[in-house]
């Protein structure tokens, strides 16, 4: 039997999820209700997984003959606040029309099964594409993903501004043109609502800001500092904190004040960051070290002296452009 939206069990159609995750009368209209963008769960058809997270697996499937993704709550009993965390992040993506930002097609919801069903990106995550491939990107390729943080700048600069709140390459999905497209919004939030902390046990510690480790507000610019982590990993093609576990990360990141580490060979004036017990995560020595002044901009202790996504892509665009032009030089300079 097929859920109505007036169900006891689900906030009704006339309701919208507040900021803080309580509903509120809106009217029939509301332009966040679920009701305008249900897909019958009839329709849909689950082929692999591909992806599996803290509270949904995602399917690779067909609606109406169409490749999309499913994510699929986990469960088939929901409890008032996993309905309501349902809504909000339908709520969320409904906002969301940027061409890199993952595509919200709809969401089917019936007694037993929960699902939200996006446009389907066929080489999977940036962590996949960059820890699981061969196929080695060169650094303009690189440099072209890290600047598709568009995506991050148009999610800020709504209104309300929404804070992923998750922010990592496994969150980041690829096309097959290379595009990269931000995704997973189920841990977002309007901004100055109720924020995302390391106890709500959700979150990955090894992307997440240092005021998220410690429980304390956050805002926007925690997505800032996971960007700088994902610009680690895009020039290093490593894996963040591959040492530690998530509570060693907690520790080190969140009290501790330290960072992923830069090349020793860098001018300090420009890494400004600390090392780890001597262990070195080193960027290649070749990159432009203004990629490495971004970087260190994104980890600032202080979240309001981290630059905002619109300066990142500004400085970005300048980085892309050199080597662009280094390129064609070098090609103009061959016999």
């Amino acid at each position: 039997m097929q859920r109505q939206p007036g169900d006891k069990h689900f906030p009704n159609s006339g309701e919208s999820i507040g900021s803080n995750g309580s509903s509120s009368s809106k009217g029939d209209n509301e332009s966040n209700s679920i009701v305008d963008c249900e897909i019958r769960w009839e329709d849909l058809h689950l082929g692999e997984e591909i992806g599996q997270g803290f509270y949904a697996v995602v399917y690779h499937g067909l609606w109406n003959g169409s490749d999309v993704a499913i994510k699929v709550y986990f469960g088939n009993e929901y409890s008032e606040g996993t309905l309501l965390d349902f809504k909000k992040e339908i709520d969320i993506m409904k906002r969301l029309r940027h061409p890199n930002v993952l595509l919200f097609m709809g969401a089917a919801y019936t007694q037993e099964r929960l699902s939200i069903v996006t446009e389907f990106l066929p080489r999977g995550s940036l962590y996949k594409t960059l820890h699981k491939n061969n196929q080695a990107l060169d650094i303009r390729r690189r440099l072209r993903m890290a600047l598709d943080a568009r995506g991050m700048n148009n999610s800020h600069h709504r209104n309300p501004s929404i804070v992923h709140s998750d922010l990592k390459s496994s969150n980041l999905l690829v096309d097959k043109n290379w595009t990269v497209k931000a995704g997973d919004f189920g841990l977002s939030r309007l901004k100055d609502s109720t924020f995302i902390t390391a106890k709500s046990g959700r979150g990955t510690p090894q992307w997440m800001a240092p005021e998220v480790l410690r429980n304390e507000p956050s805002n926007e610019k925690s997505d800032v500092f996971s960007f700088g982590v994902i610009l680690w990993e895009l020039m290093t093609e490593s894996i963040p904190w591959n040492n530690l576990n998530g509570l060693q990360v907690v520790g080190v990141v969140g009290f501790m004040n330290r960072r992923l580490d830069l090349p020793e060979d860098l001018d300090p004036q420009v890494v400004g960051v600390v090392g780890f017990m001597n262990r070195r995560l080193d960027l290649p020595e070749d990159l432009d070290p203004q990629v490495a002044t971004i970087i260190k901009d994104c980890w600032h202790s202080d979240p309001e002296q981290r630059p905002s996504f619109k300066d990142i892509i500004q400085r970005m665009m300048g980085l892309l452009q050199r080597a662009a032009a280094a390129v064609s030089t070098q090609r103009s300079s061959k016999p």
